[in-house]
């Protein structure tokens, strides 16, 4: 089924809460201070990750939430259904647009920042480019009471060491593609028989996640179980040496950065409401959140036990990925790798 992203991009557009009230001359500061931020990391990301030497800095796109939702309709029509054909999209095509654009809505007010690798850059023409969303950094700034320079820098620091992932490992852009398609391929089963996987799978002792993600695992064939596990492992590397790369940078760059880690991480931790609990757990927020968790501790384990250069025989291909148990055992995956 091919999916209408261009009405998913105007339902978007057309739903999506408006950011904070600022004036444009706030505004405007921000995305210039946000624009020079990100051009600012890219040194010492580089010099910390031992990545990305000598590539060129290219220039971050610095959106509002209706720029990003259409931005995210692009890449996720070049992520889920490429080389589409031009014709109309049929009725479930448009019922799936506009389902997807009250997502993209929701998820606009969410993203501080993000690095797409499968959108081109328009100023580069290679894939990949790095999206800071002006009103929600602003909104979470002023709602921790933290230093907005301070804050735009340390935001910045983890979406480019995003943007270093993929640029010095360019294979990471072709084995995420591989596995969305291996999770989105059409399943040819009979109910029976998913029935029966279904029950197997209760009584089976593979592990899954916990709340909405572990039961959509319980919905995937064997092949996609699979590509979900390397999914889950992919995006916990990336996040947790993300999040490694801003602490180790921090305290040079950023001179209030305990105070905001430290609230940042009181905020992903506090109370929801019920309405608040369903959508993080649709949206498969709570399994993000322990994706920084997980692979920031793995990450900050292997680094102080074998040091960066050779933590960096993990970025040589899917071989050398964490498996699901290393994760929670960083030696294992030292024994077996290096």
């Amino acid at each position: 089924m091919s999916i209408d992203w261009n009405l998913a991009a105007t339902v978007g557009k057309k739903v999506a809460r408006p950011g904070p009230l600022t004036t444009a001359y706030t505004t405007e500061a921000a995305r210039k201070e946000l624009a020079a931020a990100a051009v600012a990391s890219e040194a010492p990301v580089r010099e910390i990750t031992g990545l990305a030497d000598g590539l060129p800095v290219p220039a971050a796109r610095v959106l509002d939430r209706g720029e990003w939702i259409e931005a995210a309709a692009l890449s996720m029509s070049a992520m889920l259904d490429p080389g589409e054909s031009d014709g109309a999209p049929g009725i479930t095509g448009r019922i799936a647009g506009v389902q997807a654009g009250g997502l993209l809505a929701l998820l606009s007010g969410a993203i501080l920042g993000q690095y797409d690798p499968f959108t081109p850059d328009p100023a580069s023409g290679h894939d990949g480019v790095l999206m800071l969303v002006t009103p929600n950094i602003i909104a979470v700034e002023r709602g921790l009471r933290v230093v907005p320079a301070d804050f735009r820098l340390w935001v910045c620091l983890h979406e480019v060491t995003h943007r270093v992932q993929f640029s010095a490992n360019p294979w990471l852009r072709g084995y995420m593609q591989s596995n969305v398609e291996a999770l989105t391929a059409e399943d040819t089963e009979s109910t029976g028989e998913m029935v029966g996987r279904i029950t197997a799978s209760l009584r089976s002792d593979l592990p899954r996640e916990k709340g909405i993600v572990g039961a959509m695992q319980l919905l995937q064939s064997p092949e996609q179980y699979e590509a979900f596990n390397r999914m889950m492992m992919l995006g916990t590397l990336l996040e947790g040496h993300a999040d490694h790369v801003m602490d180790a940078v921090g305290p040079a760059k950023v001179p209030t950065v305990d105070r905001i880690r430290a609230a940042f991480d009181k905020r992903r931790a506090r109370p929801q409401n019920p309405v608040q609990r369903l959508l993080r757990a649709l949206m498969g927020m709570d399994a993000k959140i322990a994706q920084y968790t997980r692979g920031k501790a793995f990450v900050d384990e292997v680094v102080d036990t074998v040091g960066m250069t050779r933590f960096n025989t993990i970025w040589t291909g899917p071989e050398t990925m964490p498996l699901p148990a290393e994760i929670q055992a960083p030696r294992a995956w030292i024994d077996r790798v290096l």
